[in-house]
């Protein structure tokens, strides 16, 4: 069976031969190769190949159809993903991670599965985390009591002290070691390694204790790694021009981050479909919006409470020069890959 097309294109044929596994590789051509066998007891092998290009479309095949759906599927996907893989690759994308991405064993996975991917394919992701969950397990188990005023943490000497352990020393060097075993190379940075992150008291700090917010940013340390194909784990901790250590909102950093590195798109993983644009309906979800828009949502209240700080740090990212800004559902399997590899997305994108 054959079919040609121009343009863009894949390329399917299968044969009898031995059994192989082949991961996705380019090659000198700028061809994209994926190969797949698979067989069954007494059985004959069967080969499924699949390369994209960039100039036509040929499907080749000794049998007459492939009958399992699974591996329909499965080239249809790859196919679809060529435009967008296109797109992103050497793109910079920052992507902020917490919520119940964080607490869910599966959830975790499934986002370090799509970063690993997404670098393997080109992209250059940079992650950013907060930990509030795992703060409180250990604040409890210390026996300090947890405060929050206007939905930031309380920080005073002895939780600041706890937020580090757990950002850096914790959380920080696992999401490192689950991407590094999953196929990539991370790097865990806080703030404060090559004074990547300066921080500076927030304005409510008589109330909020050491919260802060990011003064400035210094991609020195973290342009090289991003450029070389390492993927940057950074905790959301940073020290003052006069090594006093703060707590910074995760999102903050991330926004601040993607603006520094001139990132193509920033991603904060949250707990909520998105902007809707009836909080009490789940299907009111704004698929895409601009800042002029959904700054009057804010002025309508249609988006409120702790949607607020999020929406403002998409805005000031993309008035510094980020392309998009996307709050997508974090609590959805591999939301990422949805977001960055479908017309659909899986949230809302904010643009400039």
């Amino acid at each position: 069976m054959t079919a040609t097309a121009t343009g863009k294109s894949l390329h399917i044929y299968s044969s009898k031969e031995s059994l192989s596994f082949n991961p996705i590789r380019k090659t000198k051509t700028n061809h994209l190769k994926f190969t797949k066998t698979l067989f069954s007891p007494n059985s004959r092998c069967h080969c499924l190949a699949i390369r994209a290009s960039t100039n036509s479309l040929t499907i080749l095949n000794d049998s007459p159809t492939l009958s399992n759906p699974d591996h329909q599927l499965r080239v249809q996907i790859l196919s679809e993903s060529l435009p967008y893989i296109q797109k992103f690759r050497g793109k910079t994308i920052v992507v902020k991670y917490g919520g119940a991405a964080m607490k869910s064993a599966e959830l975790k996975a499934s986002v370090v599965r799509d970063l690993v991917l997404l670098s393997c394919v080109g992209l250059r992701p940079v992650l950013v985390h907060g930990g509030g969950p795992e703060i409180n397990v250990l604040l409890n188990q210390l026996n300090i009591p947890s405060q929050f005023r206007d939905g930031l943490r309380v920080t005073d000497a002895r939780t600041m002290e706890v937020v580090s352990m757990v950002l850096v020393g914790k959380v920080n060097k696992d999401l490192v070691s689950r991407i590094n075993f999953a196929g990539a190379t991370a790097v865990g940075l806080s703030g404060m390694d090559g004074c990547l992150l300066t921080a500076r008291p927030s304005p409510n700090a008589a109330q909020l204790g050491f919260v802060g917010e990011v003064a400035r940013v210094d991609p020195t340390v973290l342009q090289p790694l991003v450029d070389i194909g390492h993927i940057p784990v950074i905790a959301s901790v940073a020290a003052d021009e006069f090594g006093q250590p703060y707590n910074i909102n995760a999102d903050t950093v991330a926004g601040e981050v993607a603006a520094a590195l001139g990132a193509e798109k920033l991603i904060l993983l949250t707990d909520v479909a998105g902007i809707l644009r009836n909080r009490e309906d789940p299907g009111s979800l704004v698929k895409e919006i601009d800042i002029k828009g959904v700054k009057k949502m804010i002025e309508d209240g249609k988006v409120a409470g702790g949607m607020i700080p999020k929406v403002n740090c998409c805005i000031r990212s993309l008035a510094q020069g980020v392309r998009t800004a996307s709050i997508i559902d974090g609590r959805v399997e591999h939301s990422l890959l949805h977001e960055i590899m479908t017309d659909e997305g899986a949230g809302t994108m904010i643009t400039g």
